[in-house]
């Protein structure tokens, strides 16, 4: 499904802030970590000056007026720092189990519960307005930002400049830069209010501006639709509002880990093969409890870890959870957090830990292997996608191998 290489949410915040809340790196609705396999150049402190002399012509063309300008530019500094960070998005580089042991932490999931406590009026109305799983939403806000308690203090306009005028994706985040300008010029944020991650996105549940201008509301009536203070009444109704806005379906699950049979045909699990868990169940597929899932929907099967690791039926809200970001693991953070914050079990199969991860350079290494040896991954960038996952699997298949389509150090051993 190459719709799933597309552009969402951003955060990532600094390495401080991952380390305690590894979610935090694509929020909503914008998705910076597609596999473009662009190789940016850093530009550097001036070429970035001389970067602010030209964007400022272009803004005023996109309706920008000369005060908001005078008002902003002054403030957007240069960092080195969010390049870094752009760099190395950790629900792209990390094996599967690394991030999941932060991402849904047992004191993440205890917070959870608090949290979903403590808001449990709101969150109800919320839920019963757009139909959206209030679990999945607070399961959201905790990966975003810790449930409010770390919404990102780097500069917005910063950050987003920064990346603008960075080569390797500049015109989408030059669009996220001057739909931040229209929050400050239409008067719906303050210069100073405009905070969050690394990569432009902000509050509670860290929405890019380009979506905070489409989606976000005003769910407290007071005329302003304001995601970046303590209460987060607007910034979770937002999140709900936009998940629904992109098909959630209510009382589909995102996904429910099952058992393969063996001799299972490692090709069938591919996201372009849909269908309904009673025709999975008629070739061996079922849930943990030996029956057949129940018929929520279309589903594919997911292996995150490859076929030593947990098998998934996943759905179609498993595809709405991607338009936060297109990361298999983020969108399974969410997914199990939101199960774990509700009562479920954990997940069953123990993750195949031995067989290691790979470094940045080894994964863009693979990715140059593959495509020399005719397995295009479509773009050398280090994070392992849906294009890169193809050309795997279409290497194992062209070996004899497991077609799991998981990127492992053997599998790059093998490619050397």
């Amino acid at each position: 499904m190459e719709a799933r290489v597309r552009i969402i949410g951003a955060l990532v915040l600094t390495v401080t802030a991952l380390a305690a809340s590894p979610g935090v790196a694509q929020g909503a609705l914008g998705n910076l970590a597609t596999e473009d396999g662009v190789r940016g150049e850093e530009i550097g402190t001036v070429g970035f000056a001389a970067w602010k002399d030209g964007f400022r012509e272009r803004a005023i063309a996109r309706g920008i007026d000369a005060a908001t300008l005078d008002r902003a530019l002054p403030r957007m500094d240069y960092s080195e720092q969010i390049i870094r960070l752009d760099r190395n998005q950790a629900e792209f580089v990390k094996p599967i189990w690394e991030y999941l042991d932060t991402a849904v932490s047992e004191a993440r999931i205890v917070n959870g519960r608090a949290a979903l406590a403590a808001n449990e009026a709101l969150l109800r109305e919320i839920e019963a307005r757009y139909g959206v799983d209030r679990h999945v939403v607070v399961a959201i806000w905790g990966l975003e930002s810790a449930y409010g308690t770390y919404r990102g203090t780097t500069d917005t306009l910063s950050a987003l400049a920064t990346l603008a005028a960075d080569s390797r994706r500049g015109a989408f985040f030059e669009g996220q830069l001057i739909a931040a300008l229209r929050i400050l010029q239409g008067g719906d944020a303050e210069l100073e209010e405009l905070e969050g991650s690394w990569a432009g996105a902000m509050g509670h549940t860290q929405f890019m501006p380009t979506s905070y201008l489409a989606f976000a509301v005003d769910w407290d009536g007071d005329g302003r639709r304001h995601i970046w203070g303590d209460d987060p009444a607007d910034a979770l109704a937002s999140t709900a509002a936009y998940l629904a806005r992109f098909g959630w379906v209510t009382g589909q699950p995102w996904g429910v880990e099952v058992q393969l049979p063996e001799g299972f045909d490692y090709r069938l699990a591919d996201r372009e093969i849909e269908r309904m868990p009673r025709q999975w169940a008629e070739i061996g597929v079922l849930g943990l409890d030996g029956a057949a899932v129940p018929d929520h929907g279309a589903a594919s099967v997911l292996l995150p870890a490859g076929h030593e690791g947990a098998a998934f039926l996943v759905f179609e809200n498993f595809a709405v959870i991607e338009r936060y970001n297109t990361a298999d693991a983020y969108v399974i953070a969410v997914g199990h957090l939101a199960d774990r914050i509700r009562g479920g079990a954990e997940i069953s199969v123990p993750w195949p830990r031995h067989l290691g991860g790979l470094a940045g350079p080894e994964r863009m290494e693979l990715q140059e292997r593959l495509t020399a040896a005719g397995f295009d991954t479509l773009g050398i960038d280090g994070k392992i996608g849906p294009n890169t996952v193809a050309a795997i699997r279409a290497y194992q298949v062209s070996e004899g191998l497991v077609p799991d389509g998981y990127g492992s150090p053997a599998l790059l051993e093998r490619l050397r």
